[in-house]
């Protein structure tokens, strides 16, 4: 029934798609943390991009009675940290390295289309993308850090890291209730629910596109160096006045060389693992 609240609405209309991914091996993958430095590092760039424009978009409408009550930059915005993730993994120089595939760029441009031509629409983003990332976050947090070894620190984790909220629960809450306040007739929240499962299918696209680029063992269009460029980049940092001890080292190969002998249909489950995650995991806790 359309007159139940969007949100609930919202989470009918994605069930399906959700219960396919919650059964498909990609998120048991993740969970189990078979996961590469490589994916990972793709996975965030595409994100910084798609980020970029849905907040752009939702700058552009914070005035927009369609979508000013469900406005909270401090809150959920994710561009500042994504970029502070993309520095430590690529370096100062992130924003020339950072590959955008044909795919990520379709998503973006229709987050700009959206919000630029039907800016009602930009709600079914923001759902899908902010509460999955919130529901979802701290598992995935874990999951990743464990199996990256990153820092406890929290370096290269800050996507899922929400400062702004103390309380994921209750900021659920109040965020769904401003969304079921929102003024929508019938119609629009028929294309609202449809928009929702455009923006999934979106994911999925730059997912697959992401997994031909670990394929082909390429980066931004440069093949990728079977180096522990990353992994150690923590380790490095810890031990700049003093050698990194051996064991450490040896381990970090080790662990380098595991990973670059992934085959390209393991790669291709993982890169995509992290889109389950992200949005299946997000939306069922929603």
């Amino acid at each position: 029934s359309m007159s139940k609240d969007l949100s609930e609405l919202l989470k009918e209309a994605t069930k399906e798609v959700h219960e396919q991914a919650e059964n498909t091996p990609f998120m048991k993958n993740f969970q189990r943390g078979q996961v590469s430095l490589h994916e990972f590092k793709l996975v965030t760039a595409s994100l910084y991009f798609i980020y970029s424009a849905l907040e752009e978009e939702i700058e552009r409408n914070k005035d927009n009675p369609v979508y000013a009550p469900v406005y909270f930059p401090a809150e959920l915005h994710r561009k500042a940290a994504l970029e502070k993730d993309l520095e430590y993994f690529y370096g100062s120089n992130w924003r020339q390295e950072i590959p955008c595939p044909e795919a990520t760029q379709k998503y973006v441009e229709r987050l700009h289309y959206v919000g630029k031509n039907h800016p009602e629409l930009l709600v079914a983003h923001a759902y899908t993308r902010y509460l999955g990332d919130l529901s979802g976050g701290q598992v995935l947090k874990k999951i990743a850090q464990k199996a990256l070894e990153l820092p406890s620190t929290g370096e290269g984790l800050a996507f899922f890291t929400f400062d702004g909220v103390s309380n994921a629960t209750k900021f659920k809450q109040l965020y769904r209730s401003r969304m079921n306040a929102l003024e929508m007739d019938l119609a629009t929240k028929k294309r609202v629910l449809e928009e929702a499962k455009k923006a999934f299918l979106l994911n999925i696209r730059v997912f697959e596109a992401l997994q031909e680029l670990v394929c082909k063992g390429q980066e931004n269009g440069h093949p990728v160096q079977p180096k522990a460029e990353l992994r150690t980049r923590s380790i490095n940092k810890s031990h700049e006045h003093g050698p990194v001890p051996r064991k450490e080292n040896e381990k970090t190969n080790r662990s380098q060389t595991d990973m670059m002998s992934t085959t390209p249909l393991v790669r291709w489950i993982l890169a995509l693992s992290f889109l389950a995650m992200t949005v299946a995991v997000g939306l069922f806790a929603m």
